[in-house]
């Protein structure tokens, strides 16, 4: 339990007071709401056992004197913008004074753009980037996020993917300004969670840990993301096997909801970058944390010789070789990333993946070229520019759509 009590200490210290979690405090939303305005719209997903739940957020917020103006369907997996502008059009006619979302990532995510849109105006397009909701100055609508998943840690951070369905492509705002004011997480929602999202929404926070870990060498949050990452990723590595076998198991549901949490810990203090980029191009074939999952191998060889130190680290946890250098330490990270991902039924190359093509490589090398994402290729331990990105990147996708681990070319 020393790790449950260290990932906590470490949550407080992000959060503080502004974040509820643990079992049974579903009925604290109403006090949330409250302290943020009076009149309050929800956006809820539905699944099993949901009605239960909004029944109980419903109830607290009449008990804490906050109007339910109204309630919005949320968004389908990865947040279409066909919901964003649903959910945009719910907030302009009902005008709340607080946003109450209730759901998983791409539900919070599409409630953060929507007030965007809603207050500032504009087409989504305006706001994909870093920072650019903050240079508009005009206060948005305060937001409560009841996260639902342990997976992206939307309800914490400054991140909303949208994704265009027409095109197969991902991207992002990320801003300052729309983080949620104040968050609740039930870990009690999570008992019923079907396995497949259990695993993706687990291997999707041990990402971002790694990815920020990866990346944070020579940076001022360095120290930080290593206390962040030593505390996440051994309960992902012991407690997502448990979830799997036992969805009902309390202490592993907890342990996941930490864990993810202290994810969104991460991409609060540095930014993801590879397996997150080229995530972005595989909506269509598969779970964002499941992308995730399947690219940090390749993506951990590539960065290796810029990352041995947090890689050293990172292969203690997992009972790799740590004495290895350069490459050789980076091969044997990914090998122990790809037989735990293995273990838990993950596919470990994107040619087991149903509907993968040689359309998705060229999909992923355009979208890491867009100016809209390059903070991911910037963010990268080992920095592209956009002509670099098919000499590169270009072999290392091969190398997941192959498993050959030998076919990434690093930078000399």
């Amino acid at each position: 339990m020393q790790t449950f009590e260290k990932a906590n200490d470490l949550i407080r210290r992000f959060k503080g007071e502004r974040y509820t979690r643990g079992f049974g405090v579903l009925p604290q939303a109403g006090g949330a709401a409250a302290a943020l305005g009076k009149r309050a719209v929800l956006v809820r997903d539905a699944f099993p056992g949901s009605e239960t739940h909004v029944e109980t957020i419903a109830g607290s917020l009449a008990a804490a004197g906050v109007e339910l103006a109204g309630i919005l369907a949320g968004a389908a997996p990865n947040a279409p913008r066909e919901d964003l502008a649903r959910i945009t059009e719910g907030f302009q006619e009902l005008r709340p004074g607080v946003i109450v979302s209730f759901g998983g990532g791409s539900t919070i995510d599409a409630a953060k753009a929507a007030e965007v849109l809603r207050t500032l105006g504009g087409s989504i397009e305006d706001y994909f980037g870093a920072g650019l909701v903050t240079k508009a100055h005009r206060p948005l609508t305060p937001h409560l996020a009841i996260q639902t998943a342990a997976s992206s840690a939307a309800h914490l951070t400054k991140y909303s993917n949208i994704t265009d369905r027409a095109t197969g492509q991902k991207k992002l705002i990320v801003d300052e300004a729309i983080v949620p004011q104040r968050a609740i997480f039930d870990y009690g929602v999570t008992l019923t969670c079907p396995r497949a999202l259990t695993a993706d929404g687990a291997l999707d926070g041990l990402s971002h840990c790694l990815e920020v870990y990866l990346g944070a060498v020579g940076k001022a949050h360095y120290d930080a993301m290593r206390e962040v990452a030593g505390a996440a990723i051994p309960l992902i590595l012991e407690y997502l096997p448990r979830a799997i076998q036992a969805p009902g198991d309390r202490e592993a549901r907890e342990a996941l909801g930490l864990a993810t949490d202290l994810g969104g810990y991460a991409i609060m203090l540095g930014g993801t970058n590879g397996a997150h980029l080229t995530s972005f191009s595989l909506i269509d074939i598969l779970s964002h944390g499941r992308a995730c999952a399947m690219l940090n191998p390749y993506y951990t060889v590539f960065f290796a010789p810029a990352a041995e130190e947090p890689l050293r680290h990172v292969a203690g946890m997992f009972g790799a070789p740590s004495h290895l250098e350069g490459r050789k330490l980076g091969v044997a990270v990914a090998e122990a990333l790809m037989a735990f991902e293995a273990g838990i039924g993950f596919p470990t190359r994107l040619r087991d993946v149903p509907g993968f093509t040689q359309g998705h490589i060229s999909r992923a090398l355009a979208a890491a070229k867009d100016p809209q994402l390059r903070m991911k290729l910037e963010n990268m331990p080992v920095p592209l520019r956009a002509e670099m990105v098919d000499e590169y990147m270009g072999p290392i996708l091969e190398a997941a759509a192959s498993g050959r681990l030998e076919l990434i070319r690093n930078v000399r």
